[in-house]
């Protein structure tokens, strides 16, 4: 029994061992859970760290929660910059929508409404196909040409007139105005520029940081330089310049065409619903609102494409006829210009083929352009050794690369011996009355 006892105390006395624990060593124990939860922490924190230095080095974006990184990928959230340009993207696709929308709407309105439900149900199906084949032609030929209008990017001007990483840095280091424009006018004699500013300065880009060629200039809206530019077009949402022109004229010449065709149609239609007793009420509302519509359209348009015939035949675009370029010997309205015919195969091309389809014709590399004076006579009769261009169906060569004795008097700020006058310097080329 007292064995017995004596063990049951001694186990009693061990299970309470832990409550008879001192303070000091209770302190002691907290201290060590507290140094190795910090521990813990510590290594948990370095391994995020290295782990989000490698994501960032494979380019996987991270996101901050609390002042801690968290290495995984997620999407971006949409900040007001980012939230605008979406706002402007989206804005300035709506008058695109809104003609897309009108199209629509008139193709449905003529081949159905009028041709298959009013036209074909007074008895007269062989009117009706014919009316179906001439619309369907003008309307392949319409959209092809708006397709290419809106979707052609506009030509940039290429690296060459781009300034060297050093003379950039020089560019933007130099605060006295006359030293830029030297920077400038060194480069500038290795490319092919004949027109200045008002100032009679070196044309040049500050936010494309390039050299303009001669007829080139900085579209807000793109934000970029475009080649030959005309006009930046929100119906299209789409730079119109050298690259696209030509399909811009003939969106419009095949939009005056859409309109002429779906106006004349309807207006028989048009005046019998009012005359007589058609009963289709539905189909009297669409035809009497589509001869309105296209009526509107073909004024409006009208008056556009002929501007635009009256340029072409001038060789300017919308800026120049604003604002004539600016030579050497001062502002020329007519600089471009060889005569009417020569102006027309400017944008059109030499073959006559393919001067109502939309296939890209239009002569020259959007750099070089004929002038009326022109740059030295071997450049003129061509029995110089100077590369020439020529676009797809051209027969006609026009002068690029080296400028030699022209750029001097151009670009250069020295003696007179190296200044000539513009007039004396160059020849005449035939222009047509």
């Amino acid at each position: 029994m007292g064995g017995g006892g004596g063990r049951g105390k001694r186990s009693v006395r061990g299970r309470a061992t832990p409550s008879t624990t001192t303070a000091e060593e209770e302190e002691e124990e907290e201290e060590e859970k507290e140094e190795e939860g910090e521990g813990a922490v510590a290594i948990e924190e370095d391994e995020d760290e290295a782990k989000g230095e490698l994501l960032q080095a494979a380019g996987v974006p991270q996101l901050q929660v609390r002042g801690t990184t968290h290495p995984r990928a997620c999407q971006p959230s949409m900040t007001p910059w980012r939230l605008l340009r979406c706002c402007q993207w989206t804005a300035a696709w709506v008058p695109v929508l809104f003609i897309a929308v009108v199209i629509c709407w008139s193709y449905y309105t003529f081949v159905v409404e009028l041709c298959l439900f009013t036209i074909a149900a007074q008895q007269e199906e062989g009117k009706a196909a014919i009316y179906l084949v001439v619309f369907h032609l003008s309307f392949v030929l319409f959209m092809w040409s708006y397709w290419k209008t809106i979707f052609t990017p506009p030509v940039c001007p290429s690296k060459e007139f781009s300034l060297s990483q050093a003379d950039e840095e020089r560019y933007e280091k130099e605060e006295r105005p006359e030293v830029q424009q030297e920077i400038l006018k060194r480069v500038a004699k290795e490319l092919p520029v004949y027109t200045l500013t008002s100032t009679r300065l070196i044309r040049y880009c500050e936010k494309c940081q390039l050299i303009k060629p001669d007829r080139c200039h900085h579209c807000s809206v793109c934000n970029k330089c475009v080649l030959k530019m005309d006009h930046h077009c929100p119906w299209v949402n789409n730079c119109v310049g050298f690259s696209n022109y030509k399909y811009f004229l003939l969106f419009l010449f095949y939009s005056l065409v859409y309109c002429i065709l779906v106006t004349t149609t309807v207006l028989e239609y048009f005046i019998k619903f009012w005359t007589t007793n058609l009963k289709n009420t539905r189909a009297q509302f669409h035809v009497l609102f589509l001869f309105f519509v296209s009526t509107m359209f073909f004024i409006s348009i009208l008056s556009l494409f002929c501007y635009h015939l009256w340029l072409v035949g001038k060789n300017r675009t919308t800026i120049e006829a604003f604002r004539a370029p600016v030579f050497l010997n001062g502002p020329d309205k007519n600089g471009f210009s060889l005569g009417w015919s020569k102006n027309w195969r400017q944008v059109f091309g030499d073959e006559k083929k393919y001067w109502l389809f939309p296939i890209f014709t239009t002569l020259g590399d959007g750099v070089n352009f004929p002038t009326r004076l022109m740059m030295e006579t071997e450049q003129v009769t061509g029995t110089n050794h100077h590369e020439h261009t020529r676009s797809s169906g051209s027969t006609q060569n026009f002068p690029v690369g080296p400028l030699s004795e022209s750029k001097n008097f151009l670009l250069a700020t020295g003696s007179d011996q190296d200044v000539r006058s513009g007039i004396k310097n160059h020849v005449t080329v035939s222009i047509e009355s």
